[in-house]
Order: structure tokens, then sequence, then C-alpha cells
């Protein structure tokens, strides 16, 4: 029971490692800076494939609007009648003739 109301200094521990020798060195610097610009690259590629992909959207939508408009003003002669085909001829009930 004495020893517990006994002051005595802990040791601390001292340095047995250089500082300097335990650091990552230009070998770590290497590592990381290859793996940044490699998500840099990865992260520019995939930016230009989203890109590409919204692009192409945008084109078939002008391209759709387009055709639409086209059917619309020629009144759905010959290009309504192939997309037409899978309701059937007589879908719309007017016996297969086309709409003038």
């Amino acid at each position: 029971m004495l020893l517990l109301g006994e002051n005595t200094p802990m040791p601390t521990p001292s340095m047995t490692v250089d500082p300097d020798s335990v650091t990552p060195g230009f070998v770590g610097f290497a590592i990381i800076a290859v793996i940044v610009l490699a998500v840099a690259l990865l992260i520019w590629d995939m930016n230009r494939r989203i890109r590409r992909v919204r692009y192409r959207a945008e084109v078939r939508e002008e391209l759709d609007a387009e055709e639409a408009a086209a059917r619309g003003e020629a009144g759905g002669t010959a290009s309504d009648a192939g997309s037409s085909d899978v309701d059937g001829p007589d879908a719309d009930g007017s016996g297969g003739t086309p709409k003038r």
C-alpha cells in the first residue's frame, strides 16, 4: 500500500530511430504523384464519355423532333407506313388507306 502514495517519476522512452530515415522519401512521393495523375486522367476520361452520351441524346432528340415534324407535314403517307406495321395495317381503323 505504500507504493500508491509514492511519487516515482515514470521513465520517458528515448528515440531509438532516426526520424529522417522513416519518411517515405522520393519513392513515396513518386507513387502518390502517379496515383494522383491516374485519378486525374480517369476523371477527365469519364467527363469526356459522359459529355459524348449527353450530346448523342440531344442529337437523337433533335432528329426525333425533325422526323415528327416531317410526318406532320407529309400527312403520314410514306414515312408513317413503316412505323405503323407494328400495330397492324388496320390499327387506326382506316383500312390501310393513306390519310389525305
